[in-house]
């Protein structure tokens, strides 16, 4: 006989707290998390990251910051339910496979944390925002969001926004005129598509139809790619409408500090736990987001001497790029950052990255479990 699919057999409090869970943020679209249920009130999260094909995650850093998403996303959701979050990260594997075990606790008289209900919501806007300053209490809202041991460091103005919008279209040269990176940019993208469960959607990128169709027909092979950038300054196009016209149109961008630099994977989950209850508080208020973090992920391989990538002159340009992110971020800032964005007011994305199905994130139990 047939088993029964494994969403069947876990009862529906865990199973909502799953499901509103799983749309936590991750680089690219990935879902870098599968769930082992091994009773009613504990779930294994099987965590892993993409350093072996994604030049962006060569430490697997940004993978942490998701898992720390999705982590606090579990909390939010379980708080529904009157249930407590307790989360402890197995020792002895490899940094590759962070694995967490997770007890949902019954804590009577325990309110429902109002975050929650913007899960399904919270998306990433690549399009342009409105340059209205945020408000007073936005911005103290937004700050008093994060836990103990953050901070949130705001870029106003347009001198300011101007630099950071240079800083991304700068950024920008590094990641289209790289082979390791096409390679990611080509498997990412769905063409044609408003909406993706495993990718990011055409219509999502935030640029016109004819750059779109161009796009596609460029980053079909590496050989295209190189032609265009060498002969036709290939690159403009998109990195305008990416990077510079969008950095321009905000309110601010920020940048998330942790009072400790970051070093270690448990330092990057907390800090994603930190990042989605600043994103979920930005989409409470109406506003929209969009993560930057591509500055902070070269810098980082320049600090650290990680190779990341065998063409000539990209080392080169990430030394400048890092020295150019130290400039507007400023020292202090720079070497404690943990998330780079922009944010403002403006329409929530009608093109965006939904999610795989709670029953293809399920894992059967391991080591003679059963699901109770």
């Amino acid at each position: 006989m047939a088993q029964a699919p494994l969403i069947a057999q876990i009862d529906s409090v865990l199973e909502n707290i799953l499901d509103l869970a799983r749309w936590a943020p991750s680089g690219d679209n990935t879902q870098p998390w599968r769930f082992e249920v091994v009773d009613p009130r504990h779930v294994v999260v099987h965590g892993f990251d993409t350093r072996s094909h994604c030049v962006y995650d060569l430490d697997g850093h940004p993978s942490q910051l998701s898992l720390g998403a999705l982590l606090e996303s579990m909390a939010l959701a379980a708080s529904s339910h009157g249930l407590r979050m307790e989360a402890r990260r197995h020792g002895g594997l490899p940094d590759t496979l962070p694995t967490f075990d997770v007890h949902f606790v019954a804590s009577p008289g325990m309110l429902p944390d109002p975050l929650a209900a913007f899960l399904p919501q919270r998306s990433v806007q690549r399009r342009r925002l409105s340059t209205r300053r945020l408000r007073a209490s936005e911005k103290a809202a937004l700050a008093a969001s994060l836990p103990p041991g953050y901070s949130v460091q705001w870029f106003e103005g347009w001198r300011m926004r101007l630099a950071c919008a240079r800083l991304m279209f700068d950024n920008a040269k590094l990641r289209l005129t790289m082979p390791e990176a096409h390679k990611v940019h080509r498997d990412v993208i769905e063409w044609g598509a408003r909406f993706s469960a495993d990718r990011i959607p055409e219509q999502a990128l935030g640029v016109d139809p004819m750059t779109a169709r161009l796009m596609r027909w460029v980053m079909h092979s590496w050989r295209r790619v190189d032609f265009f950038n060498t002969w036709l300054a290939g690159t403009v196009a998109p990195r305008l409408q990416m990077d510079l016209l969008p950095g321009l149109y905000c309110a601010a961008h920020f940048v998330l500090l942790a009072e400790v630099p970051p070093r270690h994977i448990d330092d990057y989950v907390a800090a994603g736990r930190a990042m989605q209850r600043f994103w979920l508080t930005a989409t409470q208020l109406g506003l929209q987001l969009q993560p930057e973090l591509t500055p902070l992920i070269f810098a980082r391989y320049v600090r650290e001497r990680r190779a990341f990538s065998r063409t000539d002159g990209m080392l080169e340009l990430a030394q400048e790029l890092a020295l150019q992110c130290q400039a507007v971020l400023g020292a202090v800032a720079f070497d404690r950052a943990v998330f780079l964005g922009r944010i403002g007011a403006g329409q929530a994305a009608q093109a965006r990255s939904l999610r795989r199905p709670l029953q293809d994130l399920l894992v059967a139990p391991v080591n003679g479990r059963t699901l109770a």
